[in-house]
């Protein structure tokens, strides 16, 4: 199949199967990208989902926009975010055209609660699975659970989470990288010491007894 027309399928039928949301898209992006398609690792694609989440606009756009365009460049990107956005498009004008009599339909309501709920249970299975992937040391866990307090309990603004959380990691990649580079440091300057050692010796011996100094 053409890349271009696999792309539009795929997110296609993500945006038109999708309930709740663009997080509700995770279980299912997560399926499709990594154990279907193999276009991600996990890794890459809780990276893809950290990009998409702090930026403007609807989770589910920026990811199909960037997944495109990851694939395609700008005619992926295009095409995945019209296949997104089509099935919602589609459905939206249709609900607005009947809006009034779907509003008392006991049977649709009852349908979309049910979806609403099968949502949530995707998006817990999808944050278990993915976990491993984010969480992998001391740091991650931390962060994870301070984020989550001052989202959920503190109602901190989720942009500014996201802000505060891309420059502690810079800071903490940067810090481990210079303890890295002084622990590589060490042994080397220890071998060039030990090596030196000998003739510095014979050296100082030289100077006490008068003689110059090689």
């Amino acid at each position: 199949m053409n890349i271009l027309l696999e792309l539009f399928v795929v997110f296609f039928k993500l945006g038109a199967f999708t309930i709740g949301g663009g997080i509700a898209m995770l279980p299912l992006l997560q399926n499709t990208l990594i154990n279907e398609k193999k276009w991600f690792t996990k890794e890459e694609f809780m990276d893809t989902v950290a990009v998409c989440q702090s930026l403007p606009g609807v989770v589910a756009i920026n990811m199909a926009t960037y997944v495109g365009f990851k694939k395609k460049g700008l005619a992926g990107s295009i095409v995945s975010t019209f296949g997104v956005a089509a099935p919602s498009f589609v459905m939206i004008v249709i609900i607005a055209r009947f809006i009034t009599s779907l509003g008392d339909n006991g049977v649709l309501m009852g349908a979309m609660a049910g979806l609403r709920a099968a949502a949530l249970g995707m998006v817990a299975v999808a944050m278990i699975q993915l976990a491993p992937a984010a969480i992998k040391n001391k740091w991650a866990l931390l962060a994870a659970a301070t984020a989550f307090v001052l989202i959920a309990v503190l109602r901190i603004n989720t942009a500014y989470v996201i802000l505060l959380f891309a420059v502690l990691g810079v800071v903490v990649t940067f810090a481990g990288s210079c303890r890295m580079a002084a622990a590589d440091a060490a042994p080397k300057a220890a071998d060039e010491a030990a090596a030196e050692g000998p003739a510095g010796s014979a050296q100082a011996e030289k100077a006490d007894e008068g003689g110059e100094p090689e």
